[in-house]
């Protein structure tokens, strides 16, 4: 909620939170998930920041069924989620649109770095086509990164950065909570990067 506050007063903000969130759905914790932040920040923006919209991305590596399952039937969220398949938990086939609001984009392990960039930045598109949020929320994972012990995308820190920049171009607020990564470093390391494009 405070980064969601802070984001919609003009200062960009990273949520490093512990436990990860995307999982929880509202009443069962799972995989690591015990609450789902992005979502309890959604849910405050649209209750008292004075705003009809939010968008959801989801780039962890792993696809947000909690998430999922919590938005889907409201309108005023949009959620993107880029993911792995297969891979758990198993969800977010692309025919899974909830009320026209979810947007599944799916992709295999080893496929080149530009191709996952271009098809997460066309997905992106595609939600706020001809609809305006107030506020973008990024469930911010990063084991899509290359050598991440539990998958297999190939994607590097600066990545995520200059997807963070060309977002901030929109003009809108936006704020990132920490989920998934299990290479330390690595994550470390992509965490901060997408950090000072934040700042």
């Amino acid at each position: 909620m405070e980064a969601a506050r802070s984001a919609l007063a003009g200062s960009p903000a990273f949520a490093a939170v512990r436990p990860p969130g995307h999982h929880a759905t509202a009443d069962t914790a799972m995989g690591f998930c015990l609450i789902d932040n992005v979502v309890v920040a959604s849910r405050w923006a649209l209750d008292h920041g004075g705003i009809d919209q939010v968008l959801i991305v989801d780039w962890d590596v792993h696809h947000g069924n909690g998430t999922q399952a919590l938005v889907e039937d409201d309108p005023r969220i949009r959620y993107v989620s880029f993911h792995q398949w297969p891979l758990y938990p198993g969800t977010g086939s692309e025919g899974e649109r909830g009320v026209g609001n979810v947007f599944n984009v799916l992709r295999p392990p080893g496929v080149p770095r530009a191709t996952y960039v271009a098809d997460l930045n066309a997905a992106v598109s595609r939600a706020i086509d001809g609809w305006a949020p107030g506020l973008i929320l990024i469930s911010a994972g990063f084991d899509g990164l290359a050598g991440d012990p539990l998958a297999g995308f190939t994607l590097e820190p600066e990545d995520y950065s200059r997807r963070v920049t060309e977002w901030r171009h929109l003009g809108l607020p936006i704020a990132t909570l920490l989920e998934g990564g299990y290479d330390p470093g690595r994550t470390a390391w992509a965490a901060a990067a997408h950090l000072a494009a934040l700042a």
